[in-house]
């Protein structure tokens, strides 16, 4: 779910520049400009990054968590001890999360997909499962479909045009497709304007996991029960609250009914892992895909359809679940009416660190050091 939940507004005077051609500068005032940079510099302090992504990476902190909340009053009370004009806002937000997920390959060698990230020793916040969020596409449709299955490559729409050369259509089929090659929401968008009734996302070792290198905790890839989650709300439409297009998700806001919104998806969507994905790919028949659609799993890539029937069953808790923005304003005193606007989500799927804490931590040191510059001093615009 890609919402701003953390906005800090700058209100300084300053300009943008390059930091090559020190655009927007004469040369004079060039030389104050890099001057200003060295000391920016040096305060900057790894340390404090160190400690902050510790604490809002110790649970997770999806929307509505207790985490979550506890993350924003951490953040909000640094702000305020570096001089800004600090603010939690709250909004409520449509955030579903599954109550059922069944994913099973019929018929001749059946299969269960196990839908399930085992907890690792060398990481002690893997096996915090009861905090944890299961892997989801969020805004997803509920749906149970049991039907054929077809690969679909990235299940973008030039995908479809070579599934149509072939003569292998979707329609009334479950599609398969691979994480990669556009935004996650256009794969199920696309399946269903073609007909299919459920769409399956997974990554491949080609792309993310021991084809690319090591697989984590031994290195940074993605190992073979591992699950990319995220949102497949049709953001082209409009992005944030489904139900409360183009205003604020305040408690008081008017919605829409979940039936009216157009940015839920219209079948039901499910990531899985490369090893979950394996049983089902070796179950495709058909032809044998163009060579650029083969990934790194050990078989022979079929587009399908599959021998046997895949089934899968998605239902969700269709709930409102609050979220906070911590708002920082630090004012300016030669241009106060003009802002400078730095800002980073700081919600995330499971614990987040990589997306979005490390952002989050660096935003927060450059706050930090603005905030507190010696004897009262502030950056100033100097062109």
């Amino acid at each position: 779910m890609r919402r701003i939940q953390f906005l800090l507004v700058l209100v300084l005077s300053a300009t943008i520049i390059n930091a090559q051609k020190i655009m927007g500068f004469n040369e004079a005032n060039a030389k104050s400009q890099l001057d200003w940079e060295k000391q920016y510099d040096a305060q900057l302090n790894a340390r404090n990054l160190d400690t902050w992504m510790q604490f809002l990476t110790s649970h997770p902190h999806h929307v509505g968590s207790v985490q979550g909340k506890a993350n924003a009053d951490y953040m909000a009370n640094l702000f305020r001890s570096w001089g800004y004009q600090t603010e939690i806002a709250e909004y409520h937000v449509l955030f579903p999360t599954p109550k059922t997920r069944v994913l099973e390959l019929l018929g001749s060698k059946p299969y269960k997909a196990k839908l399930e990230e085992p907890a690792l020793k060398e990481d002690k916040t893997s096996g915090q499962k009861s905090e944890q969020l299961p892997s989801y596409n969020i805004y997803s449709a509920d749906g149970d479909v049991t039907a054929e299955l077809v690969y679909v490559n990235r299940g973008i729409p030039a995908d479809y045009d070579e599934l149509e050369r072939m003569g292998v259509s979707v329609k009334g089929k479950i599609v398969i497709a691979k994480y990669g090659g556009s935004w996650r929401g256009i794969k199920p968008k696309v399946a269903y304007e073609h007909g299919a009734i459920g769409c399956i996302i997974y990554s491949d070792p080609e792309d993310d996991g021991y084809m690319a290198g090591d697989v984590y905790p031994v290195g940074p890839y993605r190992p073979k029960e591992g699950v990319q989650r995220g949102s497949v709300m049709d953001m082209p439409v409009y992005p944030g609250d489904p139900l409360t297009p183009g205003i604020g998700a305040t408690k008081d806001a008017k919605r829409l009914n979940r039936e009216e919104v157009v940015t839920i998806m219209k079948i039901p969507v499910l990531p899985i892992s490369y090893e979950d994905a394996l049983p089902l790919l070796q179950s495709l028949g058909g032809p044998v895909v163009p060579a650029a659609w083969r990934g790194g799993l050990p078989l022979t890539y079929h587009v399908g359809p599959s021998k046997d029937k895949v089934h899968l069953k998605l239902q969700f808790n269709w709930d409102i679940k609050p979220l906070y923005n911590v708002i920082a304003k630090l004012p300016g005193s030669e241009l106060p009416d003009e802002w400078i606007i730095r800002g980073n989500h700081h919600d995330g799927w499971v614990n987040g660190a990589a997306d979005p804490i490390s952002g989050m931590v660096a935003e927060m040191e450059e706050a930090r050091v603005i905030g507190d510059q010696p004897n009262g001093q502030k950056i100033t615009r100097m062109n």
